[in-house]
C-alpha cells in the first residue's frame, strides 16, 4: 500500500449533522415563529434567524456557509428532524473518497473526538492541533427540488446544501508543529478551511505561518487550494494574497466563481463562460485555475488535468446518486452514464472558442428523486487528487 505521507490533507475537519428538510416540519416552524418577510438576518442569532436564512435559500434553490452565533440554535433545529452524524471539511471528505480509491492519506485536524476518530478512515493518519477532545457539530442541511413551504407559497427549484456552523477550533485553525516536516515528505498538499476564521489578526498570522511551513515541500509537491464561502467575506481577499504565489491549482465552484465576478454566468453559454474564466484568471493568476459545476468541471493554465476533472467528476455524480454508500459497481455503472447533451455540447464549443485553452469535462443526465447534495465539491477534490496520486505512483 502506498505511504500515507505522500498525500497532505488539512486544515481542519468536523462532525457534520446532516438532515434533510421536510415540509412538514417547515410550515410549522413557519407558523411557530410567525414567519412572513425572508429578508436574509444579517447575524443568524438564534432558531428563528436560522429558520428565515434556510427558507430563502430554499425559495431560490441557492447553497451557502454561515456562520451562527448561537451554539444552541444548530443543536434546537437539528432536533426536529431525524439526522444522522457524520465527518466533515472538505479535507476530511476527500480523504475519505480518496480511501475508497486506494490512495491513503494524512489529514490535518484541528479538533478530535471519538466520533471522528471512530469514522477515519482505517488506511490513513491523522494529526491534531488541538490539545483536547472538543465537539462542534456543523449543521449540514439538504433539501429536495420541489420542496414546498405551503405557509410562504415558495417551492425549491433545485436540490441544494447549506452549511451553519459555530465552531471555534476550526476558527482558530491552529497548525502542528509538526506540520513542515510533514510537507517534507508529501506529494500533494490541499489547502481547505481558512473560511471559517473569524479573527483578522488570527488569520494573518497563520497564513504567515503556513506560507513558513510550505517552504518545505519538494519542488515536484502539487499543492491543491479549494475556495469556500467565507464567514468574513473581505477575509477572502487575505487568503488569496498570501497564499497565491504557492498554489499550483485553485480550485472552486459556480457559486463562488459568480460572487467573486459580482454577475451571473450562463453555465451553458460558451461566450459567457469563456469572458468569466478570463476575468476570473485574472483575478486569481494562478497557474491553474478549476471551476467544478453541476453541468461540468474546467481546468485553465498550465498542465492537463483531464483526467483528475473526469475522476472528480465521476465520484461527485455518484455521490449525487448514492450518498455515502456507493459501492464499486455503482462507480461502473455511472461512468457507463451518458453525460448531459447541453455539457457535451457546451465542452465542445468552449474548447473551440479557447483554442484549447480550456479543458473541460461534460457532467452526467442524472434524474435522481432524492440526490444527496451535501459534499459533493468535497469529493469532486477528493476524485481530482486521488487521480493526481496515482498518476504520480505511475509516473
Amino acid at each position: 500500500m502506498a505511504s500515507a505521507s505522500r498525500v497532505l490533507l488539512g486544515l481542519g475537519g468536523c462532525v457534520d449533522y446532516e438532515l434533510t428538510l421536510t415540509a412538514e416540519v417547515l410550515d410549522q416552524l413557519v407558523a411557530e415563529y410567525g414567519v412572513t418577510d425572508l429578508t436574509p438576518p444579517a447575524v443568524v442569532a438564534g432558531e428563528r434567524d436560522l429558520l428565515v436564512s434556510i427558507l430563502g435559500y430554499v425559495a431560490r434553490g441557492g447553497g451557502g456557509e454561515h456562520f451562527v452565533a448561537s451554539a444552541p440554535a444548530l443543536e434546537a433545529f437539528a432536533a426536529r428532524f431525524p439526522y444522522r452524524a457524520t465527518l466533515g471539511g472538505t479535507s476530511v471528505r476527500a480523504g475519505i473518497l480518496m480511501s475508497r480509491l486506494g490512495v491513503p492519506s494524512t489529514l490535518h485536524l484541528v479538533s478530535v473526538n471519538d466520533t471522528i476518530r471512530r469514522l477515519l478512515p482505517a488506511d490513513g493518519d491523522h494529526v491534531s492541533s488541538g490539545t483536547e477532545d472538543t465537539y462542534f457539530p456543523h449543521l449540514i442541511v439538504q433539501y429536495d427540488r420541489g420542496l414546498r413551504v405551503g405557509a410562504l407559497d415558495i417551492t425549491a427549484p433545485y436540490p441544494n446544501r447549506l452549511i451553519y456552523v459555530n465552531d471555534p477550533a476550526n476558527g482558530a485553525m491552529l497548525l502542528t508543529p509538526d506540520l513542515g516536516d510533514r510537507l517534507a515528505r508529501a506529494e500533494v498538499f490541499l489547502i481547505s478551511g481558512f473560511n471559517a476564521m473569524r479573527s483578522a489578526d488570527e488569520l494573518d498570522s497563520r497564513l504567515a505561518e503556513l506560507r513558513s511551513r510550505m517552504r518545505r515541500l519538494p519542488p515536484t509537491a502539487v499543492t491543491y487550494f479549494e475556495d469556500a464561502a467565507y464567514h468574513e467575506p473581505a477575509f477572502s481577499h487575505r487568503v488569496r494574497a498570501a497564499l497565491l504565489g504557492a498554489i499550483d491549482v485553485y480550485g472552486l465552484n459556480e457559486d463562488e466563481m459568480q460572487a467573486y465576478l459580482g454577475r451571473p454566468v450562463d453555465l451553458l453559454a460558451p461566450d459567457d463562460v469563456a469572458t468569466a474564466l478570463a476575468e476570473l484568471h485574472a483575478f486569481i493568476p494562478v497557474p491553474t485555475l478549476v471551476v467544478h459545476t453541476k453541468y461540468w468541471a474546467l481546468a485553465l493554465g498550465s498542465g492537463d488535468y483531464t483526467a483528475a476533472l473526469d475522476t472528480g467528476t465521476v465520484m461527485a455524480a455518484t455521490r449525487y446518486c448514492h450518498g455515502d454508500d456507493f459501492t464499486d459497481a455503482d462507480i461502473a455503472a455511472l461512468r457507463d452514464r451518458p453525460r448531459r447533451a447541453e455539457s457535451v455540447t457546451f465542452a465542445e464549443a468552449l474548447h473551440a472558442r479557447t483554442g484549447g485553452a480550456v479543458r473541460c469535462v461534460p457532467g452526467f443526465a442524472l434524474d435522481v428523486a432524492h440526490p444527496t447534495t451535501v459534499g459533493l465539491g468535497d469529493t469532486f477534490v477528493g476524485g481530482f487528487l486521488a487521480a493526481l496520486a496515482l498518476s504520480g505512483e505511475e509516473g
